[in-house]
């Protein structure tokens, strides 16, 4: 069966093919994620959660620091197939320096995080960033070869014995000592599985590859400052001016609404080394029509997500995670539409990024960064995650209208308007069924709020298909190749 269901994929294009892959694990991914936030919201609460929420915001920005641009660099340098050791190797090199200096400065400043401190978490913020840069130059070497199936699947591995650790280590009440603790043992399963798909070695580099590298990871590492700036900056004031507990509220809402960019992820993590190549040989051809289809598949998701969680939220919030979460549910709709906006972001700074404009990444992100603090500190101290949530919403508004001007300097920019007048008519159709269901039944329990989910999900599937030849026939097109059969009703 393995054997058989192998050869039926490697019978279909190679972008398909890895993105069928990684979106597979994608979904393994967001399930476990989102049933271990579950258990972790009712096993030990917001507080605690919180607690753990803000230690990964610090792991992230020190990661960033430390890192440089330079990961990003690395795969776009090996992506090209050029000296792909030398590069390997030199990017290696320096974000071992760059480590180095950044926990010299961690360690200095160890008063300033009371907030870790009081949870017992600071003593192991330099260990997971010192298992991160191990694992993490693994996985660089595996993106930037093209092998993101095998990069899919070990960050698939990394979350599960993750989740498996901490679960233990909350039955055990080690609180969130337990969650930092499982999180960096993920990271060494993860790596270790990882190496072994590892093709590039370590040799001897020059100064020019470390160069070639600097030149487009220094606006590469300000652009990525800006995107860190998006995603972690609100959880570190939202903790300075308010409780753990609202921390804790605001990043499981935020995991929440994830679920609307799903297929962005994997197309982004696909599509970043094949835009790359494509540039790099002038076949623009292929990258405008690569973008087009990405946005269209993209929304083909976040839009029906975005209308059923806007009408069975305030239900899931309370029923999965309890009753004090449910407190996020004004948050959870303009979060929403957040992710629906995250959609042109996303693709509109990769494409600048993989056709060798960081600079021009860099400049838009940092002006919408820019403004995400000042509304972050204006906001949230009068009106708490709901002010968070609308400084993201303003400025990723602002961070799309940037970046598509930029990026429309470089290459056509086209939406496919037929396909997005069908996913919305579809969305809406399905919004209409479940809320006759709302109106009808009394959701009551988890189950019942589960019911119109799964209806939900069907009624859009059926409608978009039904209504969309295009993307009917690039299904019907990858199912025929893997030799499976195609529904008639289709």
């Amino acid at each position: 069966m393995p054997n058989t269901i192998f050869s039926r994929l490697m019978n279909i294009g190679t972008v398909q093919r890895q993105s069928i892959v990684s979106f597979c694990w994608q979904l393994v991914f967001t399930g476990v994620g989102f049933v271990s936030t579950i258990y972790f919201a009712r096993a030990v609460g917001a507080d605690i959660l919180g607690a753990y929420f803000l230690f990964m915001s610090y792991y992230s920005i020190f990661t960033m620091v430390s890192n440089g641009g330079l990961g990003g660099a690395a795969v776009k340098r090996i992506s090209e197939g050029e000296q792909k050791n030398e590069y390997f190797s030199a990017f290696f090199a320096v974000r071992i320096l760059l480590l180095l200096i950044a926990l010299i400065f961690l360690l200095s400043f160890r008063g300033l995080f009371n907030d870790l401190n009081a949870f017992g978490l600071f003593v192991w913020l330099p260990v997971i960033m010192i298992v991160s840069v191990l694992s993490g130059s693994v996985g660089i070497g595996v993106t930037g070869t093209g092998k993101m199936g095998i990069r899919a699947t070990c960050n698939t591995i990394t979350l599960i014995s993750s989740v498996v650790f901490q679960v233990a280590a909350i039955y055990l009440g080690y609180g969130a000592v337990g969650l930092a603790a499982g999180a960096i043992v993920g990271m060494v399963v993860g790596g270790l599985i990882e190496y072994r798909f590892l093709e590039l070695r370590l040799v001897r580099f020059g100064w020019d590859h470390i160069k070639s590298l600097s030149t487009f990871a220094f606006w590469l590492f300000l652009a990525s400052g800006g995107v860190m700036v998006f995603s972690q900056a609100d959880t570190v004031i939202i903790g300075y001016f308010m409780h753990n507990s609202d921390v804790g509220i605001y990043r499981v809402v935020l995991q929440f609404t994830m679920a609307a960019t799903l297929l962005t992820s994997v197309l982004r993590n696909t599509l970043w080394p094949k835009v790359s190549g494509w540039g790099k040989s002038g076949d623009m051809a292929r990258v405008e029509e690569s973008l087009s289809r990405a946005l269209c598949y993209s929304l083909l998701l976040a839009v029906p997500v975005f209308l059923g969680g806007v009408m069975l939220g305030d239900k899931l919030l309370y029923f999965f995670y309890g009753a004090e979460f449910s407190a996020g549910y004004k948050t959870l709709i303009i979060l929403l539409t957040v992710q629906v906006v995250n959609v042109f972001q996303y693709f509109f700074t990769m494409y600048l990024e993989a056709m060798n404009h960081p600079k021009e990444s860099f400049k838009v992100t940092m002006v919408a960064a820019s403004a995400n603090i000042i509304l972050d500190i204006l906001l949230i101290p009068i009106y708490g995650i709901v002010g968070a949530a609308v400084a993201t919403l303003a400025t990723m508004v602002l961070n799309v209208f940037l970046a598509r001007r930029a990026l429309s300097r470089i290459m056509r920019i086209h939406v496919e308007a037929d396909s997005l007048r069908n996913i919305i008519e579809a969305a809406v159709v399905m919004g209409a069924v479940v809320g006759v269901f709302r109106i009808v039944v009394d959701v009551s329990s988890v189950w019942l709020a589960l019911v119109p989910v799964a209806l939900g999900f069907l009624v859009y599937g059926i409608m978009i298909l039904k209504m969309d030849r295009k993307i009917r026939n690039d299904l019907k097109l990858m199912v025929n190749q893997m030799g499976l059969p195609w529904p008639a009703m289709l």
